[in-house]
């Protein structure tokens, strides 16, 4: 979790955010005041997931178009110590399933392991208890804070992406295992202070958001992000930390911590919208690059300004967070 500060308070009221007409729909249910993560279903047209960030109850939350909540889905067995990313994926007999990240790690570093969590995504919208399956995630290079959790549709392959200012994609493994550890290993580079991410619906693109912008990549044929593509400018957002594509794959939904908080529609560029004939994206190899250093737009020079406000914010949001001895956040 990150604070922003005046400076970055003061951007977001120069009329630099998105038009009304972009709000898909704003999450006014007060059991939802920390959204930190979103999923748009395949199963239930129309249907968004979110669920909270730190230190609040196993819960996953059911949007419909309107933002009003359609079910409310509690893990059996789950913790939520910094839930902050999900994604759809399916379960070991290719069902689908709702996945949720607890990975934040505020003090970078704190928590030797960290937990996905998996439930069915049920074929019936209602409220209900569903049994969580965990997995224990640890780092090839050891433990760090992480908000962006994605799902590779194709190969349904889990990656990770740590929020530093020097951030690196991690691969899971083939298969998760219920018993040990699962280790994440570094495949790739990642925009600095990532906040999420989210494969297509289709698996030819992939997309990594900050607090101030996004960036999409081609999916290589290892099913890995590679090259990057586009930059895409965000709404300024009283604290961005969630992204998902649509359930067409035509654009990007992006919401924020807080109460009363729109979910933007971000529509895609051409190049990254579904193939009518289901072909991979063309352009793959290469790393996922900081979003610094390809396509520069005037995007880049917004990014560098909020970026370098960013690092004096989360500089002393960290000092504040250590002093008090909390290690929960997100």
């Amino acid at each position: 979790m990150l604070v922003l500060g005046p400076a970055a308070s003061a951007a977001s009221a120069s009329g630099m955010a998105a038009r009304d007409d972009d709000v898909a729909f704003t999450i006014k249910d007060p059991r939802i005041n920390e959204s930190s993560g979103l999923a748009a279903s395949t199963r239930h047209p129309g249907i968004v997931y979110t669920h909270n960030d730190s230190g609040g109850v196993p819960k996953i939350y059911a949007l419909d178009g309107g933002g009003r909540v359609k079910a409310v889905l509690t893990l059996g067995g789950a913790g939520a110590r910094d839930w902050e990313a999900m994604a759809l994926g399916r379960d070991g007999r290719g069902r689908p399933a709702i996945f949720v990240a607890d990975i934040g790690d505020n003090l970078g570093g704190a928590w030797p392991y960290v937990t996905i969590y998996r439930i069915p995504e049920p074929t019936r919208l209602r409220s209900q208890t569903l049994h969580a399956t965990a997995f224990k995630i640890k780092y090839e290079d050891g433990p760090r804070n992480a908000e962006t959790f994605m799902i590779n549709p194709r190969t349904n392959r889990i990656f990770i992406a740590s929020k530093q200012f020097g951030g690196k994609v991690y691969e899971g493994p083939a298969k998760l295992r219920t018993s040990g550890y699962n280790t994440m290993r570094k495949v790739g580079d990642a925009p600095a202070m990532a906040t999420d991410g989210a494969f297509s619906p289709d698996g030819r693109t992939c997309v990594i958001r900050t607090y101030f912008g996004a960036r999409l990549y081609s999916v290589g044929p290892d099913g890995r992000p590679g090259k990057s593509l586009k930059s895409i400018n965000t709404p300024f957002q009283a604290q961005g930390e969630s992204v998902t594509y649509t359930a067409d794959g035509n654009a990007l939904l992006v919401g924020s911590e807080g109460t009363n908080q729109p979910v933007y529609r971000l529509p895609l560029p051409d190049e990254a919208r579904p193939s009518p004939s289901g072909k991979a994206a063309t352009g793959h190899g290469g790393s996922a690059a900081d979003i610094e250093k390809s396509d520069r737009d005037p995007a880049g020079t917004r990014m560098g300004l909020f970026l370098a406000l960013a690092i004096a914010a989360a500089v002393g949001y960290g000092l504040l967070r250590r002093r008090g001895g909390s290690s929960k956040g997100g």
